[in-house]
């Protein structure tokens, strides 16, 4: 049962993001990045299907990398492309606007929305990726550095197949694209981890787990300068909270030392996701 729903869950997010190529991107000579956007321009040049090109050219990628990848993930990945292959063959809407800077962002939150959701159930739809993650064992770029300088590469390129105006609108959707889909696979309510060092540890404990409503970890420090012991506070909120539990702790403790952080994932233990009292 779990692989349908993952399938179904994969297909849908094809069936999105290829609404947002092909009734808001394409039809206004606006294209999105990797492989995708590789088959787009091949697909302008040479008058083949893009279907055709979606296919071939990201196989290459996902054979080369498969033992980098795991066969759960090429397999996720090549049915999200066979998705995206068969959905562009039935979708062709007139465009829902001839404004580019309009098409770029309803597409580029569009494509977003489609890519996200295919990253949460275990997919991808763009074999740069592949050679990003093994680039990032081999050389000093992060798997983002490397995806970037190909994306930037591609849709640089594209001013030489359509036109420098649609080059700058491609960067633009890839852009909005880009923080859609930390949205889609983040959420909303992004998750901030404190450390908080504070000499009235068990005051500002009680006020963080009783009048706040967060789980705490005592975890035990010493001071690098004078070498005393003392305790240090962790715990995990969203981001709205970030300010209210701030000043919580700042009126315990005026001299508490707070730091704040992103983390990309909180689940188990005592961890919820609370709504603020008061």
């Amino acid at each position: 049962m779990k692989y349908i729903l993952r399938a179904l869950g994969l297909a849908f997010g094809a069936l999105i993001y290829t609404i947002g190529l092909d009734v808001f991107l394409v039809p206004n000579h606006v294209i999105d990045g990797g492989v995708v956007g590789i088959a787009l321009m091949a697909a302008q040049l040479t008058g083949i299907s893009f279907s055709v090109f979606i296919i071939i050219l990201n196989i290459p990628f996902f054979i080369f990398g498969y033992k980098k990848i795991g066969a759960f993930f090429t397999v996720s990945s090549l049915f999200s492309i066979l998705c995206l292959s068969g959905w562009s063959n039935f979708i062709h809407y007139e465009p829902v606007t001839s404004d580019p800077f309009l098409s770029t962002i309803y597409g580029g939150i569009i494509i977003g929305l489609g890519v996200g959701l295919i990253i949460r159930w275990g997919g991808s739809l763009d074999g740069t990726e592949v050679l990003a993650i093994i680039a990032d064992r081999r050389t000093p770029f992060s798997v983002g550095e490397t995806i970037m300088f190909f994306n930037l590469f591609i849709l640089g390129s594209s001013g030489f197949v359509f036109s420098w105006d649609s080059a700058m609108y491609s960067l633009v959707a890839y852009f909005i694209a880009y923080k859609m889909i930390d949205v889609v696979t983040n959420g909303l309510d992004e998750m901030k981890g404190m450390l908080i060092v504070t000499g009235k540890h068990d005051q500002v404990t009680d006020c963080l787990t009783r009048d706040m409503g967060r789980a705490v970890t005592l975890i035990n420090g010493e001071g690098a300068y004078k070498r005393e012991k003392t305790m240090i506070l962790y715990c995990v909120v969203s981001r709205l909270e970030v300010t209210k539990i701030r000043d919580a702790i700042t009126s315990v403790d005026s001299n508490a030392f707070v730091s704040v952080f992103d983390i990309s994932e909180a689940h188990g233990g005592l961890f919820k996701r609370h709504k603020m009292h008061g």
